[in-house]
């Protein structure tokens, strides 16, 4: 019920930040470019009451209509078109990048090269026990997201799999290419910010993709409209293969559990995510507030659905699953579903230390410094 919980808050404010960017890519490709430069834009955007609202609302009829469209005519078709096209043009602007050369006001020159020794070469300088635990923990927060662990996703897909389908094959490739994708968006990214901009640039969140990474589009001139375009393109392209995978989970659970179609289940959760986006937007204007959250940060409508999914319910769903399958189950079930069909589990001793001990353990402490109980 809880793995249903989390996808069901997720969905609205990720419908309304890929309407962010779907803003954007209206933007580039109408050759406005510049406009989103000018101080205040995003902030502009984001507190009016009126286009938020429709550029997300356009954003969540699209990931429903692939949804609606099935595993097969839908999903299925809409990724093995645009996953291939995103990873070579991820690969592309990453390359462009690192040929990028700019002389600031000060008569400093940066290049692209430089920017990519920042993104891979450590800088361990004042760093402390603490600093890294953080980041540890900042990163297994990220992993979550990023393999779509705790929210249902992994279990409405996996019920789609065939039985002689070779899991560890499965396995191996999440691990490869979320990884690979990973760094090339990273590689795409941080080289151009640092080039335009240094490191004074390089902010976190919203602000990187809204603000900073305009700012080092414009610098690049003509091309800079050809590139924004390009990457807005593959930023909606990606937000909408994961707001897919969101709604169908919640789809799929609501198919199994109460025996609708497709359609009509798609259908009520479309129309629920549609009211719920519609607060969310309005708590940058007309519902805004500014709520003091466990882990110390001041969030509105949006955060606090953030907080609640990401922080709070995804580490519990994943300390239950680790206690369900580690201690009650056993992990020989889950060992036995991986080897059906003659495939080798290698990793199977590392899996159960893991899950019995190891994952339970950090979760448990993500769990705590969430809710504000454990500070570092």
């Amino acid at each position: 019920m809880l793995a249903c919980i989390v996808p069901a808050i997720i969905l609205p404010y990720y419908c309304t930040i890929g309407g962010w960017v779907l803003k954007y890519f209206t933007i580039f490709i109408t050759g406005s470019g510049k406009n989103a430069v000018t101080d205040g834009y995003f902030t502009g955007f984001i507190t009016g009451q009126w286009a938020p609202i429709i550029f997300g609302v356009v954003y969540l009829l699209l990931t429903a209509a692939i949804v609606i469209g099935g595993v097969n005519k839908g999903i299925e078709r809409f990724s093995k078109v645009l996953m291939p096209i995103l990873v070579v043009l991820i690969f592309a602007i990453g390359i462009f990048s690192l040929t990028l050369h700019y002389k600031d006001a000060s008569g400093t020159v940066r290049s692209g090269l430089e920017g990519l020794k920042i993104y891979v070469i450590p800088d361990f300088k004042g760093l402390t026990m603490q600093k890294l635990f953080t980041v540890f923990v900042d990163a297994l927060c990220q992993l979550f997201y990023s393999i779509s662990v705790a929210m249902g996703i992994m279990v409405a897909y996996g019920s789609y799999v065939k039985k002689e389908s070779k899991l560890m094959g499965s396995i191996n490739q999440i691990e490869i290419f979320d990884t690979l994708v990973a760094f090339l968006a990273g590689l795409m990214i941080i080289p151009a910010v640092y080039v335009f901009m240094g490191r004074d640039g390089m902010s976190a969140g919203p602000g990187l993709m809204f603000i900073s990474l305009p700012k080092v589009f414009n610098e690049m001139g003509i091309a800079g409209d050809i590139v924004g375009l390009i990457f807005f393109m593959i930023v909606a392209f990606a937000a909408v293969t994961s707001s897919v995978s969101i709604m169908e989970a919640i789809v799929s659970s609501l198919i199994d559990r109460f025996h609708w179609s497709r359609r009509k289940s798609a259908i009520l959760v479309t129309v629920y995510a549609l009211i719920a986006e519609i607060i969310v937007c309005l708590g940058y204007n007309k519902l805004y507030m500014e709520v003091k959250l466990p882990n110390g940060t001041v969030g509105q409508i949006l955060d606090i659905m953030d907080y609640v999914s990401n922080n709070v319910l995804m580490p519990i769903v994943a300390l239950a699953t680790c206690i369900l399958v580690g201690w009650i189950v056993s992990p020989k079930v889950i060992i036995d579903e991986v080897t059906r069909g003659g495939s080798k589990f290698t990793r199977k001793g590392l899996y159960i230390i893991m899950v019995k001990f190891i994952a339970p353990a950090f979760l448990l402490i993500l769990l705590l410094q969430a809710l504000g109980i454990v500070t570092f």
